[in-house]
């Protein structure tokens, strides 16, 4: 795994006073690569709870209270400096460059001792580095014993599939396997049951339920917002490198009822919210932010219905991942209209579009790609050679890697080709 150093230079009020003060203090400096000095751009620096992201020219200037300074940056691994008296005026950080190649586990995958073996032999092979783990589930279901009340309240600890999980992720972080946290948001049946009054109604008054039976909450509603980021923060605490919200958006069906008047602009408001608070609120643990989006919000220049719009997207979170599963293409794309024979473009020129739309550089991107059986169109497998069209679509764009999504966490060993050898 190739290794590139940052270096960080700070002046300010740490060299004049020492670190005995409560009092907020202020530095400036810049981020670049040690090896070429080439600024690191968009890099994010935390002090405490106060957060900035580097210049084009990789300077920085930062105020808050803490004795260590925290660096992130797409593409990299985090890191973090501690800041004493003694330090000379520049402080080394080490980011080592990095992309993750992960496949998904459910809260049953990682529960189940097949699944999750199997996981980590492919880890053990160089087929991936990484993996998403679900903490809350597609059902509104906790995996793991959560501290948070609401949690309990709304009956979602009854389905534990991990019995520690600070000591799975150290075991995990142990074998070098990048970990992020999967959270499904607002499709919350146990949160809407328990909480009618935080819950998406019919027109008649009745809960909502969408295609799969499931109830929703209202993204509208504070308690709700802030009870995912409550659970967002536990699983910063716990050690993961990644926080990735999924399901962050309205349902995708017509005439519900919310708290609030349901516009385009409230919708894409709230959601842009509430990622930017889960950011602010999870900034003293220097963990990525992620947040994953409908493949055609790449295209759409509207919300697409559920408060999603890319060109806002990109400035709240860390990395955005479009779900570009070909199956999921029912009108394809420009020039390709079935998707499901077109993997590769379906990847490619999605990721391209985005990219075009928001100026962001490719590594602010990682995609999920399609590993299960097309449901759409043919009912055509998704194996080797469909997933390694995917990967190379990813791989040739300069995406941040890819993550693979199989319901059933089963993923053929041959579609992967090996990691690049330390």
């Amino acid at each position: 795994m190739k290794t590139r150093w940052l270096l960080v230079v700070l002046a300010g009020a740490l060299l004049a006073s020492g670190y005995a003060t409560a009092a907020p203090l202020r530095f400036t400096g810049v981020v670049a690569e040690s090896t070429t000095l080439r600024p690191v751009p968009e890099a994010v620096v935390t002090l405490g709870r106060a957060m900035v992201r580097t210049g084009e020219d990789g300077w920085f200037a930062i105020e808050g209270e803490a004795a260590e300074l925290a660096v992130r940056a797409p593409g990299y691994r985090r890191a973090t400096v501690k800041l004493t008296a003694s330090d000379a005026g520049v402080v080394h950080a080490d980011l080592e460059a990095f992309t993750p190649h992960a496949i998904y586990l459910s809260a049953y995958g990682i529960g189940s001792a097949k699944l999750r073996n199997a996981a980590l032999q492919l880890a053990a092979s160089g087929s991936i580095n990484a993996l998403v783990i679900d903490v809350k589930s597609d059902y509104g279901m906790l995996s793991y014993h959560s501290a948070v009340p609401l949690a309990a309240q709304a009956h979602a600890l009854e389905t534990l599939t991990i019995p520690d999980i600070g000591r799975l992720v150290e075991q995990l972080h142990q074998r070098g396997i990048y970990l992020i946290a999967r959270l499904v948001v607002f499709k919350d049946h146990p949160l809407a049951t328990a909480r009618p009054d935080l819950a998406v109604k019919t027109r008649e008054g009745a809960l909502f339920h969408d295609r799969e039976h499931l109830a929703w909450t209202d993204p509208f509603q504070r308690e709700v917002r802030e009870y995912n980021i409550d659970v967002a923060e536990e699983a910063a605490r716990h050690g993961f490198d990644e926080i990735q919200f999924d399901y962050v958006r309205f349902p995708d069906q017509p005439n519900l009822v919310f708290s609030q008047v349901d516009t385009e602009q409230s919708r894409v408001e709230t959601i842009t919210e509430f990622l930017v608070e889960a950011r602010h609120r999870l900034a003293p643990y220097n963990v990525f932010v992620a947040a994953d989006i409908f493949g055609y919000v790449c295209w759409n220049r509207d919300d697409t219905g559920v408060g999603q719009r890319i060109e806002r997207l990109v400035d709240a979170v860390d990395y955005v991942s479009p779900m570009l599963y070909p199956s999921a293409f029912q009108w394809g794309i420009p020039g390709y209209r079935n998707p499901v024979g077109y993997p590769y473009e379906i990847v490619y020129l999605s990721l391209e579009r985005a990219r075009e739309r928001t100026g962001a550089r490719g590594v602010r991107f990682r995609p999920w790609l399609q590993a299960f059986r097309d449901y759409a169109f043919d009912r055509r497998e998704f194996d080797r050679d469909e997933i390694r069209a995917q990967i190379d679509a990813a791989d040739r764009f300069g995406s941040d890697g890819w993550m693979l999504w199989n319901p059933h966490n089963v993923y053929p060993p041959d579609a992967f080709a090996p990691l690049p050898a330390p």
